[in-house]
């Protein structure tokens, strides 16, 4: 397939280049840093590869007001800074993503019965779907991915499954790994950890986790897409406040190398440096492009643009509000053990642990601009996908 604004060639040299000067470095530091760290203090490097996991070995720290209060402002402050950034944008007009509306497509429909069929089986205990039970987790997550994008055509008359179907299969995949990493980071902070696996054997769990993974992208594209159909969270962001430029080279420096020291500490004090699980991975990518000269999210913030950064942060709250609802019913499952803020919960994630779901929906978002042609990214830059 081609796009408007790029010749085939042009995108895969460009695809390649972003592996290559982005992707494989940020990767590395990802990989090779946190172990680092554990292993220079001396603890077993085992135990951070047993697969499945399900040794625990980090002794969290218990409940703390202090912890919880800092926490808590910090939270606020990224809330407040999302509503001061939409404030008065409902009054504006209305029109965005309307005047393409189209029927809503009968696949949608499809979607809707896989939700719900799935949803029913994963919360239900059926004996005659019992050898089946602790594999449900992907199925209502397929159907909200497919009801999202029905609803993306026909608020708008496109959606990331329809504009691109080659690419959007692939991300399922690419998906899968994303996850692996987060995973991976866990290891050293064991902030979650899953229960109904001890039958799981490393291929059966790989298989199977991986299936779970696999929606995780998809998921968050498809609902940043249709969240930009509507006024507030779309065209209304178009033009909010301007920031500074970003694009003064020591400051991405400083940025990479800083979250690379904290992933290298992460393992050695896992109470005090759990959250760079969900912020360090989007300071390393975005850095490492303002560093190769690419335009990274931050940079739309610039001329006032905020769209790629407050609605893929509010899509990734949507999407941890049902992860956190549907796995609360399933047989296999995640619970939380967070240091100082564990306590307040809503469905097994502590309150306070929803405001992790702001960075990671950036996250998604830039690596879906990796592997995603720019107009399903950036749907108002480039209108025309080409078969």
């Amino acid at each position: 397939m081609r796009w408007s604004t790029l010749s085939e060639l042009d995108a895969r040299q460009d695809f390649l280049n972003a592996t290559i000067r982005l992707v494989l470095p940020a990767a590395a530091i990802l990989l090779l840093l946190p172990p680092a760290g554990a292993v220079l203090a001396g603890h077993p490097w085992r135990r951070y590869f047993e697969f499945p996991p399900l040794t625990r070995y980090v002794a969290h720290a218990g409940f703390s007001w202090t912890a919880f209060a800092v926490f808590t402002i910090l939270n606020l402050l990224m809330l407040l800074g999302l509503g001061w950034l939409i404030r008065g944008v409902a009054l504006g007009n209305r029109s965005s993503g309307r005047s393409l509306r189209q029927q809503f497509p009968r696949w949608g429909w499809i979607g809707l019965v896989i939700l719900i069929s799935g949803w029913i089986l994963a919360w239900q205990r059926f004996p005659w779907f019992a050898i089946f039970q602790g594999h449900t987790f992907c199925l209502p997550w397929i159907g909200y991915i497919i009801l999202v994008n029905a609803l993306c055509v026909w608020r708008s008359g496109t959606s990331p499954a329809t504009d691109a179907p080659g690419r959007f299969l692939l991300l399922w995949p690419m998906s899968a790994l994303f996850w692996w990493f987060f995973e991976y980071l866990n290891r050293f902070v064991q902030n979650w950890y899953y229960i109904g696996i001890q039958d799981f054997g490393p291929w059966a769990y790989t298989f199977f986790a991986s299936l779970a993974f696999a929606t995780v992208l998809p998921a968050v594209l498809s609902t940043y897409r249709l969240l930009l159909t509507f006024h507030p969270l779309g065209d209304g962001l178009r033009q909010r406040a301007k920031i500074a430029r970003l694009q003064q080279r020591f400051t991405p420096k400083t940025v990479l190398i800083l979250s690379a020291l904290g992933l290298f500490l992460i393992g050695l004090f896992p109470d005090y440096l759990f959250a760079l699980v969900w912020v360090a991975p989007l300071l390393v990518i975005t850095s490492l492009q303002a560093v190769a000269g690419r335009v990274a999210i931050f940079h739309f913030a610039e001329r006032g643009d905020w769209r790629p950064i407050v609605t893929p942060a509010i899509a990734a709250l949507v999407c941890g509000f049902f992860w956190e609802m549907w796995n609360s019913g399933s047989l296999a499952r995640w619970e939380y053990a967070i240091p100082f803020v564990d306590r307040f919960h809503i469905f097994a994630m502590p309150i306070l642990g929803y405001g992790g779901y702001l960075p990671f929906g950036l996250e998604c978002i830039v690596i879906c601009q990796w592997l995603m042609p720019d107009n399903l990214i950036f749907p108002w830059q480039a209108q025309t996908v080409e078969p």
